[in-house]
């Protein structure tokens, strides 16, 4: 028989030479705990050997004063942050109080604890305090033995014993006197909802039921004892303490941000430089404390403002700063002082446990940090029955069958979205903002979501994600759109940035912000992506496209609109050729191709071709489009200009006035179609001398632009200073001054210094002083002008040839009356050329002219040029328009003196840019 070998106890050692007789345990003889042991020779029988640890025989320990476990020094440069530690307090005099402080990874929970534990034994040092780090049941394990061990609990050494039950036994124990036990970094509870057995431990599971109890439960609840844990994971929270014993941590404020890291750094630096610092970190403690180390580590070739300076020159150098280790003496061995792997550990730990969750974090770290919509988050199949209006019985059947499965699919996705939302959130990565249908984070977390997804080989992929949906939710920039719009734009901006020149998804996408930017009147971004637009549709479909052929026409006007006429005509000819050969000429995108190539040749002083092209395109889009079409209507308006510019006013207003009702009826009162309309009707009123009908029509415009909250509307600067320019005709010029100046700011901030529209308002401007004898500030003014117009414009612009008269006025007002002349002759070369003899501005540089040489004493010269104004004046505007009035009135005065003084200069609408 093979010897039989059993050992009970500790450190026991059996040594066997040889036997043949049975050993029996006779006498019996114990060795105590320890070097138990026993010596056989030979044997060729049985031996049982039985070794037992006797509890009895355990030396008494005396039981230590109260004490703390917690593992970590206080900290001399610790910040109190508000009442954070007053509520911790106060929730601990409660009995049998438990408490959870919840909050971001690196935010400061840890810190916190560790103050507070210091505390307690500092204002009582009859409490007891014992700290554990549960991150994992190794840890959580580790942390009650060393808790055993300083307490001298008796039975702790055997091996057998639940070291669970002995502690929480200690603690229930009232006579102990209070204490405080704190659970640190418990972000997964999942072992803790378990026993402290395994699958060899199921006889002693059978033996004592104790150990059927999850871990969770050895932590009491006690009259005389008070609980505390750290956690990253808000659900892990609630399964543990009240929702009213949640202690929720934030970034810090500014002020005390400051104080960290200037404790930290440990020398004075730049405050302005450090405040800029610590807003780029988002005030996150543990951020902080890294670059405070960072630059003293390598002082004096370190300092805030280089360390910012590396931080903002790219993501990549960002993310190198922020993985650094260092800085943490008061952090846990296992937990990461970067706080980028700190968070990363999370990242991992919600992709273990919830995939959707981490894939829905991926995708929003691609966002702008605020205002992420769920629109963009989420991506609902949905499917539409067709034909609904001529479906039988059975067909009705299968479509209500159909949506009703639909409606389940939509059910669950939106379930399933709202459980990875609710994760995202627990974790503390995303919060909800006051809409409830938008999101928000911290950009630290979203560069270090993205260097994990890097690592992982994951960054394209979500990227192109990111841009996709975007693409599908944003819309093509329509009026009632905007809201929409405004919302996704600073996302757009983001996606726009991006090298992905195979993506149609990004062409479809630059297409449509660019058309929103336009619309709302942002023209330098508008021009930049229209620009983009073109480059990659070109590239992806071909130059003769449809989307390449719509991106000449959006980029067209965009450069319409920022007197590039140039430029424009090109694009829009090319759309208007390549819709006619791809969709043929009747179709409505050739048609409003036609009325945009119109609407430019009108701006560039082409009336001629401008009204034959535009009334080719009314003729085509009443007949195939119809009356009420709005390619219709617009074809109208620009029509409506043409004969305006050409001095037409009475056609003109009726032309605008049909083009305001179908506009009201089609578009509503509110529509900017609308209010372009109400102010081209305004405009021909003024220039009729109808006041005030024009004036409360600009002003009606100007209220509906007003109304459109939350866009800066370029079309609010260029109705006020439509305002400005009635106010001028009514010799209000004081009036005027104040309006042009808020005009011209708003310009100057909108577009740039030399923009066509800040150049003209700065015109109008100067001419508005001259009118008020303010010669000088004029002068300069003018000269300012008129250098920023012969730098970006053609000398036969329209600005510039009114810039040049206004500049002329000035100089005649100072007495330089050589100067003016020269001025005002160079202007009616260029507005003869481009606006022909019988055009108001043409007449009123006449006008200027003549009194110019009257003011030389050359009266005949004078006389015949104003009867030249005269003669046109009536065959253009009529015998009763106020301005011929007016001018018949000067030379009826001139031809009656026999002595020629000087005569005042009257303003005339040629000064003011329209």
């Amino acid at each position: 028989m093979e010897p039989t070998l059993s050992f009970d106890g500790l450190n026991s050692e059996l040594q066997v030479g040889t036997n043949h007789t049975p050993i029996i345990g006779e006498p019996t003889i114990y060795f105590g705990d320890q070097n138990s042991g026993l010596q056989v020779g030979t044997n060729h029988g049985p031996i049982t050997a039985n070794f037992y640890s006797q509890p009895a025989s355990e030396r008494p320990e005396t039981p230590p004063s109260p004490l703390s476990t917690v593992p970590f020094r206080r900290d001399p440069d610790f910040v109190e942050r508000g009442t954070l530690l007053d509520r911790i307090h106060e929730k601990c005099l409660e009995p049998a109080s438990r408490i959870a402080v919840v909050g971001l990874g690196g935010v400061g929970k840890s810190q916190l604890a560790i103050e507070y534990s210091h505390r307690v034994r500092e204002y009582s040092p009859g409490t007891w305090v014992f700290w554990i780090h549960a991150s994992n049941a190794a840890r959580f394990e580790q942390g009650f033995r060393e808790i055993a061990d300083r307490l001298k609990i008796t039975g702790r050494r055997d091996p057998k014993a639940n070291i669970y039950k002995l502690v929480h036994d200690w603690l229930q124990d009232g006579r102990k006197g209070r204490w405080v036990l704190i659970l640190d970094n418990v972000d997964d509870d999942h072992f803790l909802r378990q026993g402290p057995f395994n699958s060899q431990d199921l006889a002693e599971r059978d033996k004592d039921r104790s150990l059927d109890r999850p871990l969770w439960a050895y932590v009491p609840q006690s009259t005389h004892g008070s609980f505390i844990m750290t956690t990253r994971n808000r659900a892990v929270a609630l399964r543990m303490v009240e929702e009213r014993d949640i202690i929720t941590v934030h970034p810090m404020d500014k002020i005390h941000a400051r104080i960290l890291f200037e404790a930290k750094l440990g020398v004075p630096e730049n405050p302005s430089n450090i405040m800029e610092l610590i807003a780029a970190l988002e005030y996150m403690p543990l951020a902080i404390v890294q670059a405070a180390s960072y630059i003293r580590e390598r002082a004096p070739r370190s300092s805030v403002k280089q360390y910012l300076q590396q931080l903002e020159s790219s993501d990549y150098r960002k993310l190198s700063l922020l993985e650094y280790e260092e800085g943490q003496l008061r952090r846990d061995w296992e937990a990461k002082n970067s706080i980028i792997r700190t968070w990363q550990i999370s990242f991992d730990h919600i992709l273990q446990k919830r995939p959707s969750a981490a894939n829905l974090l991926a995708l929003m770290s691609f966002f702008d940090r605020q205002g992420i919509h769920q629109c963009v988050l989420q991506d609902f199949s949905q499917s539409e029955s067709s034909n609904s209006d001529q479906e039988g019985p059975s067909e009705a059947v299968d479509n209500r069958k159909m949506d009703s499965a639909n409606s389940l699919v939509r059910s669950d996705v939106e379930d399933r979205f709202e459980e990875d939302i609710r994760i995202l959130r627990n974790f503390s990565f995303i919060s909800v903002n006051a809409d409830a249908l938008s999101f928000q984070m911290h950009r630290l977390v979203q560069l270090a979501m993205q260097k994990w997804l890097e690592a992982h080989g994951q960054i394209e992929r979500w990227k192109l994600s990111f841009i996709r949906n975007l693409a599908r939710e944003f819309p093509a920039g329509e009026f009632e759109d905007w809201p929409k719009c405004q919302q996704l734009y600073p996302h757009a901006k983001l996606a726009l940035s991006e090298q992905l020149d195979t993506e149609d998804s990004l062409a479809l996408l630059l297409h449509k912000v660019a058309s929103y930017a336009w619309r709302t009147g942002n023209m330098n971004e508008a021009e930049e992506m229209a620009v983009k637009a073109l480059k990659l549709t070109e590239k992806l479909f071909g130059t003769e496209s449809f989307e390449t052929l719509d991106s000449f026409n959006l980029l067209g006007m965009i450069l319409e609109i920022q007197e590039k006429y140039e430029e424009a005509l090109s694009m829009h000819r090319r759309a208007v050729h390549g819709f006619e050969k791809l969709l043929g000429t009747d179709h409505h995108c050739t048609l409003r191709s036609l009325n945009n190539l119109g609407s430019v040749l009108r701006n560039r002083g082409e009336h001629e071709e401008a009204e034959t092209m535009l009334r080719k395109a009314l003729t085509g889009s009443e007949k195939i489009l119809g009356l009420d079409h709005l390619t219709t209507l617009l074809c109208i308006g620009n029509l409506g200009t043409v004969l305006t510019l050409h001095g037409r006013h009475m056609e003109a207003e009726v032309l605008y006035r049909k083009a305001l009702s179908g506009l009201a009826k089609t578009c509503g009162n509110d529509h900017p179609f609308t209010l372009t309309s109400v102010r081209n009707l305004a405009w021909v009123l003024k220039l009729q001398g109808r006041f005030e009908e024009a004036e409360r029509l600009y002003r009606k415009a100007l209220a509906g632009y007003d109304k459109m909250s939350g866009v800066d509307h370029l079309n609010k600067l260029l109705t006020t200073r439509d305002i400005g320019s009635m106010l001028v005709e009514q010799g209000k010029y004081q009036e005027a001054e104040v309006i042009y100046r808020k005009v011209l700011e708003g310009f100057e901030k909108r577009l740039r210094a030399n923009h066509p529209l800040t150049l003209g308002t700065m015109s109008n401007l100067g001419i508005t002083l001259v009118w008020q004898g303010k010669h000088q500030e004029a002068e300069t003014m003018l000269q300012q002008a008129q250098t920023g117009c012969e730098g970006v414009l053609e000398a036969d612009h329209p600005i510039t040839l009114s810039n040049t008269d206004s500049l002329g006025l000035a100089l005649a007002g100072l007495g330089k009356i050589k100067d003016a002349e020269f001025m005002h002759r160079r202007a009616l070369a260029g507005r003869e050329s481009v606006l022909g003899a019988k055009h108001p501005d043409t007449l009123t540089t006449m006008w200027y002219i003549a009194n110019n040489l009257e003011r030389q004493g050359r009266d005949i010269e004078a006389i015949e040029l104003l009867q030249r104004v005269v003669r046109l004046q009536c065959e253009s505007l009529g015998a009763e328009h106020a301005r011929t009035k007016s001018s018949m009135a000067e030379l009826d005065k001139w031809k009656r003196k026999g002595n020629r003084s000087q005569v005042k200069i009257k303003p005339h609408k040629g000064c003011v840019v329209s």
